[in-house]
């Protein structure tokens, strides 16, 4: 059957493409709770008031994992699919089952008839699965489906402190070197520069956003061209939790957004009407996705770490580069938290560059091998 179009009629404020990404993931969302348990009913609705739509949907599929590893891993339940799980089961279920659970969940495979999937999940990976569980359980407890909450006798999962890891930002040569690759092709391949000659003002404008603003993916991936007043200088984005926020164009950003817009994105007579407004378009003139985003992103960056695609940054850690580059130019960081919608401030100190500099600082006079030889 050919899936139906969506055709929204949108009486708020917000644009067609942000209502039509929630319906869509509502949709999602509301698909994975008819392959679950009925008795979960009330819990569905808990989590689509208490938390964020995408929070909800990741839920939802950890939810159906832990249902789909009772069904296909161990002999706990006797029904063949998640929906036909019962609360009888689910009593009968032991701490030490989930523990059992999230084991499995660090390394495991899939089998289709092509190929084996390897799974290697992380710590953090880990967390959020045991999390999904952990939500479940607890509410069913609450609600007296459960005669006990089982939950106190979880393993304790250890999440490395986001101290305890490298922030991974590109530095400010690195940066320019990306930016040079994007403005004259440099380092691109024969079949890259092809594609290249048709994208470069709108791929400088995407990495220049990132790089500006330590916007979000799916903040600059659901950009319009009406979200941008120039006359104000300023642009309105969507932040996580439905927020909506004004940020100020400066001049390389008005620079290379006016010169994508006036010179290479094609005229509203050759988009279809959902397209029409839409600010970054493939080739295809559709929206981009964010994962054409993303390997655009990995490519450049790529080029400015040396290394392959493959090892090239996600849009994520030119988030991450916005962030230290602002902090070492001397900014607040509570100035640096607000632009980048940080709940925390602890999150933005994270990315204090000093702490690298200090590392690089103190070895920079520890030259053994140079003292050696003269």
């Amino acid at each position: 059957m050919a899936q139906k179009r969506i055709i929204v009629h949108n009486k708020s404020d917000k644009p067609d493409n942000i209502v039509r990404k929630e319906a869509d993931i509502y949709s999602r969302c509301e698909s994975l709770e008819k392959e679950l348990p009925k008795f979960l009913k009330g819990f569905f609705v808990y989590l689509k008031g208490n938390v964020l739509p995408m929070t909800r949907l990741a839920y939802l599929h950890d939810i159906k994992f832990f249902f789909d590893y009772l069904i296909n891993e161990t002999a706990l339940t006797e029904s063949e699919t998640p929906a036909g799980i019962t609360v009888a089961e689910m009593r009968k279920l032991k701490a030490s089952d989930v523990n059992a659970y999230i084991d499995y969940c660090r390394h495991y495979t899939r089998e289709t008839d092509k190929a084996v999937y390897v799974y290697e999940n992380s710590s953090k990976s880990l967390a959020r699965k045991k999390s999904s569980v952990s939500v479940m359980f607890k509410y069913l407890y609450r609600e007296e489906l459960l005669p006990k909450n089982i939950t106190d006798g979880f393993d304790p999962i250890r999440v490395p402190k986001a101290g305890e890891r490298e922030i991974k930002a590109l530095q400010d040569d690195e940066v320019m070197i990306m930016l040079d690759a994007v403005s004259d092709g440099t380092g691109l391949t024969k079949h890259e520069r092809a594609y290249w000659e048709k994208t470069k003002r709108r791929d400088k404008a995407i990495l220049v956003l990132f790089l500006t603003y330590g916007l979000r993916l799916s903040e600059l991936q659901q950009l319009n061209v009406s979200s941008f007043n120039f006359h104000r200088g300023e642009f309105k984005i969507y932040r996580k939790r439905g927020k909506e926020s004004m940020m100020p164009i400066n001049d390389s950003v008005r620079e290379v957004v006016t010169d994508y817009i006036d010179l290479e994105r094609p005229r509203d007579n050759e988009l279809t009407e959902e397209n029409k407004d839409a600010l970054f378009l493939s080739l295809q003139g559709k929206r981009m996705t964010e994962r054409q985003i993303r390997e655009l992103v990995k490519k450049y960056t790529s080029i400015a770490l040396h290394t392959s695609r493959d090892g090239g940054y996600s849009p994520h850690k030119l988030r991450a580069t916005a962030a230290t580059s602002l902090i070492g130019r001397g900014n607040s960081i509570y100035d640096v938290a607000a632009l980048l919608d940080h709940e925390q401030v602890t999150t933005t100190q994270l990315y204090a560059r000093h702490k690298a500099g200090v590392k690089r600082d103190l070895v920079r006079d520890m030259e053994w091998e140079k003292e050696r030889k003269q």
